[in-house]
């Protein structure tokens, strides 16, 4: 049967008592390319009228883009923003009017006559009945190529290293397009994998504006390796998934959307921003749709990421631009979690997390709250001995250690997170810094139950004591749930000290960082081995700490403490210290002794003590 023939039949069935043909049944007889042109001409955006009718191609499963018909409605100027037009669109196809618009959509590629109109990139309305969308025009698209082509040698040189602009603004932007409900970015999935109901809780919670859709349990990792796969002609097409891999190794975040644009070296996709941060460094895969899953209110793709192709080096207003065969920056995370030190109950995690300023401390941290929940002994009540090292290229390595427990608001592996996610982000956050961190390792010995103890008494063996003279602290502590005990600490005071009172200081070591350390408020920023020395001074917060409070000025500079400052050397610092590039005390933090316990303790209490 011939097509002219079968839509003369169809167009006599229209007219039959009874029976009705919708008008869209005529136009799906329509031939169309059983894969998307190639992107080598453009449609002119003034020739956009009402009642245009042409081709959007996108994958609904598998890795082939399929083709759906596109009704041209009109064209909205400055709609989302100034010389920002967008193409108001129907969809039609038994698909796109089942599932409607679907997240991960974003960037499938219009054309009319095998010319390129734009990309699929808006959602309008909530609830919608009629698959309506909104494109951006292909030339607004190709600035963001053309950009990045006029600067490309100028950017190799500088070593464009982190992302820029304002991030308050970039995430507010990304987050709803022409500031209004009703027209916004079509979603781009984030799908967690491996990744707990709570960690997308937490991402969620710490990661408020950033424009995407977090999802857990609905997509993969491919099992490909990390390595660079060859792009050959045809292997990438417009209408292909692709991802932009946040995290990746025994977890993985990704962003999924849609090709827009191919040529041998690079791609454009989305139509819009994931979180315009401008110059970016993520990995690009591939990407297979395992099912797309309708929805009134939401409806997305499953995925799974596939092998890696390039990475994303540009994230604007109107498209994200791959760059394929180019690696992108990626920070190597190893989590090493044993039981009770148990080495044949050792869980090793291999993970790499992106580079970028605005989302890399978010991306530790909700690793390591996954991390340490992902095995059969996690329970609640799990208290963490966590040591680590963090490697920043040029400096000396960072040590920290710390013995993290749950609270009466949150569990430790929460707490464990956070801690270690603020001394990270001290150091990667560091205004000065030059150099990327090479790698973050970990090792963590999960110990059954809440280990925590509070300060309750402190008393000396003698209220009058001597210089130069040992005299014994005695501190009673109660650990959580526990009996009272009673701790000795021996200490020599120094033979220095002048007749009158003196006072102790029994305390957490939390207390005499914050004594030793003052936080500035409005001080210039520590640079990067100020920053390092005072990470790798903390006192761990699993000590008692003996300390004496003497008549002496202390002066806090560049992460360092000076203390028992003569008055002449105070006087000289007085201006550093207008200036906030210092805090002065007039009492000196001397340490006398210390004592280990098997649990977080908090408190302090002073003691007063006459010298004679």
């Amino acid at each position: 049967m011939s097509p002219r023939f079968l839509l003369f039949v169809l167009m006599c069935a229209a007219f039959l008592p009874g029976r009705s043909v919708p008008a869209q049944s005529v136009l799906d007889v329509t031939p169309v390319a059983a894969v998307p042109p190639p992107s080598t001409s453009f449609f002119p955006l003034s020739e956009i009228h009402r009642g245009l009718h042409g081709t959007a191609y996108t994958v609904f499963e598998g890795t082939q883009p399929e083709a759906m018909d596109v009704e041209i409605l009109g064209l909205l100027h400055n709609a989302i923003g100034p010389h920002q037009d967008m193409i108001l669109v129907r969809l039609h196809g038994t698909k796109p009017e089942y599932s409607g618009v679907v997240a991960g959509m974003s960037g499938s590629p219009v054309y009319i006559d095998g010319k390129l109109l734009g990309a699929l990139a808006f959602r309008i309305g909530e609830f919608s009945k009629e698959p309506i969308a909104g494109v951006t025009p292909i030339g607004e698209m190709l600035e963001v190529r053309d950009e990045a082509r006029d600067k490309g040698l100028r950017a190799e040189k500088q070593g464009s290293e982190q992302g820029s602009g304002n991030r308050d603004q970039g995430l507010e932007k990304a987050a709803g397009a022409a500031d209004s409900d009703m027209v916004r970015p079509i979603e781009t999935p984030l799908v967690f994998t491996g990744f707990s109901p709570e960690a997308l809780a937490f991402w969620k919670e710490h990661a408020q504006g950033l424009g995407l859709t977090p999802m857990a349990g609905i997509g993969g990792s491919g099992s490909v390796g990390h390595e660079m796969t060859p792009v050959t002609p045809g292997s990438v097409l417009p209408g292909s998934a692709v991802s932009a891999v946040l995290i990746r190794g025994d977890l993985e975040i990704s962003a999924t959307c849609t090709v827009t644009y191919v040529d041998p070296t690079q791609l454009l996709a989305c139509g819009h921003p994931i979180t315009q941060f401008g110059p970016v460094s993520m990995p690009m895969t591939k990407t297979e749709v395992v099912a797309t899953l309708p929805s009134s209110y939401n409806a997305f793709k499953i995925i799974n990421t596939a092998e890696t192709v390039g990475s994303f080096t540009e994230d604007r207003e109107t498209a994200i631009r791959g760059q394929f065969g180019k690696a992108a920056r990626m920070i190597p995370l190893t989590m090493h979690v044993a039981q009770d030190g148990a080495l044949e109950k050792l869980r090793t995690l291999h993970l790499e997390v992106i580079d970028q300023e605005q989302l890399t401390p978010l991306a530790v941290m909700v690793s390591i709250f996954q991390s340490l929940a992902q095995r059969n002994g996690y329970a609640v009540e799990t208290t963490y001995r966590m040591r680590g090292t963090v490697k920043l290229a040029g400096y000396p390595v960072v040590k920290f250690e710390n013995l993290i427990a749950p609270t009466d608001f949150a569990p430790a592996n929460l707490v464990a997170a956070l801690a270690l996610g603020e001394q990270f982000n001290r150091l990667y956050a560091n205004a000065a810094r030059r150099t990327p961190i090479e790698s973050v390792d970990v090792d963590v010995d999960a110990i059954p139950g809440r280990h925590t103890a509070q300060i309750e008494s402190v008393q000396a063996g003698a209220t009058t004591v001597h210089a130069g003279e040992t005299i014994s602290v005695e501190t009673t502590v109660r650990p959580w749930r526990g009996d009272s005990r009673n701790i000795r600490i021996p200490v020599t005071l120094p033979a220095t000290l002048p007749d009158g009172p003196v006072r102790l200081l029994v305390s957490d070591g939390g207390t005499l960082d914050r004594l030793m350390q003052p936080p500035q408020f409005g001080g210039s920023t520590l640079d990067v081995s100020a920053t390092i020395e005072q990470l790798n001074n903390l006192h761990a917060n699993d000590r008692l700490y003996v300390t004496l409070l003497a008549p002496d000025a202390q002066a806090a500079i560049d992460g360092h403490t000076l203390t028992a400052l003569p008055i002449s050397m105070a006087n000289v610092l007085e201006p550093v210290r207008d200036n906030r590039g210092m805090t002065l005390n007039g009492e000196s933090a001397v340490p006398l002794g210390s004592v280990a316990l098997d649990a977080v303790l908090s408190g302090q209490q002073v003691l007063t003590l006459r010298v004679e």
